[in-house]
Parts: C-alpha cells; sequence; structure tokens
C-alpha cells in the first residue's frame, strides 16, 4: 500500500470532523494517546469553484487527460509546502491508479491542506491547548516574559502568563521573582531537619578549604593570605542567594589563582608595583577578579550559558594538566627554602617553568634542610593519608571526611610555635591581616586609576571566567540540581549561573579576594557530609567570616612550607588524570586531540600561561571554524534489491544505487553565511561525480541527464541568514540556466516559518517554478518530476518505457530516517 493511503478517509456525510478524521493512520505514541482536551472547530468545506482539489503545480487541474493546468492566479489557491497534492490527479496523469485503505480514493479532502502524517495547524494539536491560546513570536521564555507578563511593567501576557492564568497560578509575579532570585524560592522552603547536616558540612568544608585560601593567596597569587579568606567570606553567600545549585560551593581554585598571580607578577616585572605593596597588589588581584566577574555577568545577561561548550576536553587537559606542572616546580622553590635565594638571582621569581626548573638543578644543594623536611613531610603524609582514605571509603565512606590536612596544618603550627622552627630558618606565615588594617577593606575594582591594571588583566581575566565557569558548571550537572529530600523546585540554568558567579566576583572584586567558582570535590564534600541546602555555603561564610575576626592571631606560626605541600598535592591531582584520557585519545587514533594536548601543554610550560591560553584557543577556533564551514550534504539513493530504501548513498557505494534522472540531495543543517560559501562547489561534485569524495582533477563522468531533476530535502534546514539566501538563490539560478528543474521538500515550519518567509521574499520560491514545487516529501517531488516530464511530452511514445521503469523503482519510497 503506498503511503499516501495511510491517512483515514475524510468524513463526507455532512458531520463535524473529529480529531481521528484527521490523524495518520500510525501516529506517535504521544498524539496516539494524549491528545490535547479542547476539540478544534469543524473545518469548512472546499471552495465551490474547485473544479479538482489543488494539484502540484499550485492551481487545479481542468482536464487531466490533455495535461491542461489552471494556475492558482486564476482561481484557484496555491499549494503551500505543508499541503496535500491531488494523488488521484497525478495517478490518472502518469497511469497510475490510486488505492485507498478500502479500494477506493477519498471522494473530498479537508479544506484545510494537510501533509502526510501531520495534524491539522489549528488550536489543540501540538501546541497551544485551547483556541483562545495567545500569538506567539517564538521568545516565550527568560526575561523578555516576565517583562511582558507584568514582572516589571503591564503589558501583553505571553504564552507562559496565559498557561500560568489558565492552570490557576495565584501570583505570576513571584513566581517570576522566586526563578530569578532563587534564595526567595529555596529559603520558604527550608527546615530545621537540614540545619544539622548544613552545618556539619560546613564545618567539615572549612577545615578543608580555609588553610587552602591561604595558601592559594599567599603562594600562587602573590598577595596577603587574607585575600583568599576573602574568597570564602564573601562568595559562597552571593552564590547561596542567586546560584541554582543548592550544593555547589564556591571557592578560590588553583588554576584562577595562579593566573591572578601571574597578572600581579607582570604588573611587578613592569614597574607598575613592588613586593612590599602589599595593598597595591592586592587592589590588583580585585581587578582581575572584578573584571572576570563583569565578563561572567555580560555574558549571563547576553544569554551566553552554552559557553560551557567552547573549551574542548584536550584543550583543558593540556592546559590544566601543564599548570598542574607550573605548580609542582614554582611550590618546590619554597618547600627547599630557596625563595630568598630566587629572590636574589635575576629571572627566577618572575621566569617562566623552564627558567625555575633550571634554578632548582643548579641550587638543590643549598636546601634549607628543616623546611624541606617539614614541607616535603607534609607532602608524603598527605599523600598518604589520600591514598588510605581511597582504599577504605568502599567499605567506610565516612573516612573520605577525614580532616588530615586540617590536622597536618595544627599538628605542625604547634610544633613550629613550641619548638621555635622559626628561629631556626623555617618560613613561616607571620602576620595575618590586612594591608590596610580594616578586617573588610573595600574599593572599586573599576576605578578609573586601575585603568592601567584593567587593561592588562582583561585577556587573563577573559580565561580566568571561561574555565571558572566550565569547572563550575562540570560541578553543578555532576550534582544534578537538587536532592530528592532536600529543596524542591531548583532548575540548573546555565545562563543565572553565569549572573550568580558573575554578582559574585565582582563583590569578590571590591574586597579584593581571589577569583571563586564552583569545584566539584568541594561541592561533592559538601553533599556527601550532610549539605542539602544553600545554607551550608552561608554557614560556610559566617565561619570564614569568624575566622577573619577572631582567629587570625593563631595563624602566626603556620609553616608557609606546608601551605606549599598542601597546594603541591592539588598540582599532582590536576596531573594524575592526564594518563587516562591520554590513553583513550591514542587507542581511539584522535590525532588531533593528541596534538592539541601537546601544543597547550608544551606552549604553557616552555613558554608561559599566555602563550599556551592563546595557542589553545587559536587551535580550538580554527577546528570550530573549519567544522562549521563544512557543509554535510548527502546525495541520496536506493538501496539495491529493495523498493522503499533511500539513504546516503555515499555512504556505501556498493549498496546503493542513484536514481535515474534525478539528483536528491539532503541538506541537514542550517544554511547560513559560514556554510553556504562551499556549498555551491560540493553541489558541483554532486553533479559533475555523483559524489562528494572525487578530486576536482578528475573529468566530468555524470551526464546532463541524470541532473535534469534536482530535489532538495530541506528538513534540516531549520534556519537561514541573507548571506546564505543569497548564495542559495545564485546557485539555483545557475540550475534553471541549465534547464534543470529544481523542487524542495519538507521546507522546516511549513508556510508560517522563517525559511518559508525568505524563500519567498528572496524570490527563491518563483525562481523554481512557484509554490508547486515545494512539497511535503521526497516521494511527491519524485512523482511530481515524472508529471513533468509527461506533460512536456517527454519519454512519450519511445521514451515511455523508459518512464515506466523510473516509476517502477519510485514506487513504495518512504522518506529516509533523519541522520
Amino acid at each position: 500500500m503506498s503511503r499516501r493511503n495511510t491517512r483515514s478517509a475524510s468524513p463526507t456525510n455532512g458531520d463535524s470532523p473529529t480529531k481521528k478524521d484527521y490523524a495518520p493512520a500510525n501516529p506517535s505514541h504521544l498524539r496516539q494517546f494524549e491528545y490535547p482536551p479542547d476539540t478544534p472547530k469543524p473545518l469548512s468545506t472546499s471552495p465551490s469553484h474547485f473544479s479538482e482539489p489543488l494539484d502540484y503545480f499550485g492551481g487545479y487541474v481542468d482536464n487531466v487527460g490533455s495535461g491542461t493546468i489552471t494556475s492558482a492566479a486564476e482561481g484557484g489557491n496555491a499549494f503551500l509546502p505543508d499541503s496535500r497534492p491531488n494523488h488521484a490527479a497525478i495517478d490518472r496523469v502518469s497511469g497510475g491508479e490510486s488505492q485507498g485503505s478500502s479500494g477506493e480514493t477519498s471522494p473530498e479532502g479537508p479544506a484545510t491542506p494537510l501533509g502526510y502524517h501531520s495534524y491539522p495547524a489549528t488550536p489543540g494539536y501540538g501546541g497551544f491547548y485551547g483556541i483562545n491560546a495567545p500569538a506567539t513570536s517564538g521568545v516565550e521564555d527568560g526575561i523578555p516574559s516576565a517583562i511582558n507578563d507584568g514582572l516589571f511593567s503591564s503589558g501583553k501576557k505571553t504564552m507562559t502568563g496565559w498557561l500560568a492564568q489558565k492552570n490557576g497560578v495565584e501570583h505570576p509575579r513571584l513566581m517570576y521573582l522566586t526563578y530569578y532570585i532563587p534564595f526567595l524560592n529555596w529559603f520558604r522552603q527550608y527546615e530545621w531537619r537540614f540545619f544539622t547536616g548544613d552545618l556539619i558540612a560546613a564545618l567539615t568544608m572549612a577545615s578543608f578549604y580555609i588553610p587552602m585560601s591561604l595558601s592559594y593567596a599567599s603562594n600562587l597569587a602573590h598577595i596577603p593570605a587574607i585575600n583568599g579568606l576573602y574568597a570564602f567570606a564573601i562568595n559562597p553567600i552571593i552564590y547561596a542567594l542567586l546560584g541554582t545549585c543548592p550544593q555547589m560551593v564556591v571557592g578560590p581554585e588553583a588554576a584562577g589563582s595562579l593566573l591572578t598571580g601571574n597578572v600581579v607578577r607582570d604588573s611587578i616585572s613592569r614597574g607598575r608595583s613592588h613586593e612590599g605593596q602589599d595593598m597595591l597588589n592586592a587592589q590588583i588581584a580585585g581587578v582581575v577578579t572584578g573584571v572576570a566577574g563583569a565578563i561572567l555577568l555580560i555574558a549571563g545577561g547576553a544569554r551566553l550559558g552554552f559557553l560551557d561548550n567552547v573549551l574542548s576536553r584536550p584543550f583543558l587537559r593540556g592546559f590544566i594538566s601543564a599548570i598542574g606542572i607550573v605548580i609542582l616546580i614554582d611550590q618546590l622553590i619554597p618547600e627547599l627554602g630557596l625563595s630568598h635565594l630566587a629572590a636574589e638571582t635575576g629571572g627566577v621569581a618572575h621566569g617562566s617553568c623552564i627558567d625555575k626548573l633550571m634554578f632548582l638543578v643548579r641550587n638543590v644543594d643549598k636546601a634549607h634542610a628543616l623546611t624541606a623536611g617539614v614541607s616535603l613531610g607534609s607532602f608524603a603524609v598527605i599523600l598518604v593519608c589520600r591514598e588510605i582514605k581511597k582504599r577504605l571509603q568502599p567499605r567506610y565512606p565516612n573516612a573520605a571526611y577525614f580532616p588530615d590536612r586540617f590536622l597536618i596544618v595544627v599538628s605542625t603550627t604547634l610544633l613550629c610555635w613550641r619548638l621555635h622552627w622559626d628561629q631556626q630558618g623555617l618560613p613561616i606565615l607571620g602576620d595575618v591581616q590586612s594591608a590596610s588594617g580594616h578586617p573588610f577593606p573595600a574599593t572599586n575594582p573599576f576605578n578609573f586609576s586601575n585603568l592601567k591594571h584593567i587593561d592588562s588583566a582583561l585577556s587573563t581575566s577573559f580565561v580566568i571566567a571561561l574555565l571558572g565557569f566550565f569547572e563550575s558548571s562540570v560541578a553543578a550537572k555532576s550534582l544534578g540540581g537538587a536532592p530528592t529530600d532536600g529543596i524542591q523546585n531548583m532548575h540548573l540554568s546555565s545562563n543565572r549561573e553565569l549572573i550568580a558567579l558573575g554578582v559574585a566576583n565582582i563583590v569578590g572584586g571590591v574586597f579584593m579576594a581571589i577569583p571563586a567558582f564552583g569545584g566539584y570535590g568541594r561541592s561533592k564534600v559538601n553533599a556527601s557530609t550532610g549539605g542539602k541546602t544553600p545554607m551550608s555555603s552561608i554557614l560556610l561564610s559566617l565561619i570564614t567570616i569568624l575566622c577573619i575576626l577572631f582567629v587570625l592571631p593563631w595563624f602566626y606560626y603556620i609553616p608557609r612550607g606546608v601551605l606549599s605541600a598542601m597546594i603541591s598535592v592539588v598540582a599532582y591531582s590536576l596531573i594524575e588524570e592526564a594518563p587516562h584520557d591520554l590513553h583513550f585519545f591514542w587507542q581511539i587514533r584522535g590525532w588531533m586531540e593528541l596534538s592539541l594536548i601537546f601544543v597547550v601543554f608544551a606552549s604553557t610550560v616552555f613558554y608561559s600561561l599566555t602563550v599556551g591560553i592563546a595557542c589553545g584557543i587559536g587551535f580550538s577556533l580554527l577546528r570550530v571554524i573549519h567544522h562549521a564551514t563544512r557543509p554535510r550534504i548527502q546525495i541520496l539513493g536506493r538501496e539495491r534489491g529493495t523498493a522503499d530504501t533511500f539513504e546516503n548513498a555515499e555512504a556505501d557505494p556498493e549498496r546503493f544505487e542513484l536514481i535515474e534522472g534525478c539528483l536528491i540531495v539532503k541538506i541537514p543543517e542550517p544554511l547560513t553565511f559560514a556554510n553556504t560559501g562551499e556549498l555551491k562547489a560540493r553541489l558541483d561534485k554532486l553533479m559533475n561525480y555523483g559524489t562528494s569524495k572525487a578530486h576536482p582533477a578528475l573529468p566530468r563522468v555524470r551526464r546532463d541527464h541524470h541532473n535534469k531533476n534536482i530535489i532538495f530535502d530541506v528538513r534540516g534546514v531549520t534556519s537561514l541568514d541573507g548571506a546564505g539566501v543569497q548564495v542559495l538563490k545564485d546557485i539555483l539560478q545557475g540550475y534553471r540556466d541549465r534547464h534543470s528543474r529544481v523542487f524542495f521538500c519538507r521546507v522546516a515550519g511549513g508556510s508560517s516559518g522563517v525559511v518559508w518567509r525568505l524563500l519567498r521574499s528572496s524570490g527563491i520560491v518563483e525562481l523554481v517554478g512557484g509554490d508547486g514545487h515545494f512539497v511535503g516529501s521526497v516521494r511527491e517531488a519524485l512523482r511530481l518530476s515524472e508529471v513533468e516530464d509527461v506533460i512536456e511530452g517527454e519519454g512519450i511514445g519511445g521514451g515511455g518505457g523508459e518512464n515506466r521503469g523510473r516509476e517502477g523503482r519510485r514506487e513504495g519510497y518512504r522518506d529516509e530516517p533523519d541522520q
């Protein structure tokens, strides 16, 4: 049974049509079992002046036997892309007989033309539920809907507002407010039963990460240690108010701190600041943090949440592994007690990774024994405890929360105080206080006097923002939103995450904190120790604030080498994941990925972080541009030995055969200025060789009569831009000049879509022959090409057998699945 007869016959007894009358014989499960509640209005009958139902040509057939066509301009209606053709007329022209499910053709179709397996384009089918729903422009989510529905002003309601009103949502303004300010949502649901778990999680994280924040600020960012505490005092509480992942905790990270320190050291090397100017260096760090936050905030307002997909896994692996190597070598200098010697040796303190490595090789014999023993001993103890906890976790999950690093810091601090190690040459943290003397100094990172620092910090801040947002996205997606037994109705949103992280870092920049983002390890500790709500982040901030106000004097005797050892453990964890990725890409022969990892790693280690970032992003952009500018068109052919299977003929040339006299091209992607430039060259290859894989040096092997009918399956072309339409029109003009027929099928969006509007307004519809050359399926286009062959006198007489052979091969055609 041919595909055109799968639709149920239209009602002829005068009754109003029902959903079932126009439903396909085998609808999808969604439409088969869940029809909308509202029945559409009855459809009117066809216009009385039609002598025959609409045909493919945009008119109707007056005399089928003679092939006379009456155009739409003479009284008929144009055949729109989602219309149903007159199969009876076409069958009589082509010599076929249309057999319905009951052995007869349907005497009268619905007035609303329907494509195959389609429902009437009326309210209640696949769209809004009810005929009184508001018309929309396609932008029905986000801030525009909130504004239109009266969050900030009164206006015409959008689809969201209409659905809220229809389903009894009493306070739509509060609905939007709780969405954009999640604190208003989760705080109303908070229960005291959550508090114990949140408090334990906050205390656990404080014991782990407060010493780490001191290390990041003093050893990586090269600013006063207290500025690392500001990142835990300010950013988590801001994120708790605006963030969309309840269990994620933001804080400073090794990569962001190292990049911030790179800007500080660059400023020192340029003479804009000096090593002893703690306040100025802290302000530079605040500028970096504030600019990174501003970039994130602007990206969130512009709805650029997809940016977390820009950085490829090979780029991140190469860059993160290189950062691990850089940190390890950088921290070896204070761990061996060579900091003073490095400061006296020119070109080492602010030199490249290789310069520092050569310095260590030349001066390893001058290492301070006590400092090296305490530092390397702490590093070894932390690694051993880490391995023990990893082995015990399967049987004793709570072993993961043993505060080994906190105990090491406390024990070495007490030993240093008791045994007077500081008097024996062991470097200690000393007074931990703000450079201004105030516990929470504030400054404007975007002040006019900071413009010279903004200029040098902009590129680094952009990379910090991108890396931080990517890590935060990975952490949020891994946690999977709110726990089932915690806060409900919290929906992850990458755009709102950008805004939350941006605001948090802008406020952190005001207090000269180092950049802070969500971390997977820290957030996992929070979730595993009982933290179920953002209250754990607020408690962590409060604990840090108490430390700043009352506990800072106790940090005086913390050995700097122990803080360096803790950072070295983090650097080791950044490197240990690299062998797995390298083995994976080697196994799948991903030479491009391995090349990217090597380029980024080598340029970062042997030159600088800036060069590594530039090489990695440049290499990645080249790959994206190369991929975007190559149109992925396909030539369709029939599978040998079958009558109804058409797929990509180039996938297996021995398995598929091309259709005689027709070139069927599938375009599975939107057409833009980027990929239409190469489209003509790819189409010319198909016309000359029947494949896009042939080298252009080959003489033309495909004959002209095989390109008589060119059929474009454009279902995948969901969008067009002006430049793409212009190039497409030039290509089609060339086909028409060669007297080739052009047909389009399955235009995305039908007659009301943006693609159809652009095709009509650009003149493409008239160029290819009018509305009748836009049909609902590839099968209809094939049948229509034969109708036009007969009408033009092609194949009549001696050539009739050839045409009947083509028809026999085309009978039973079914559309290929989307690939």
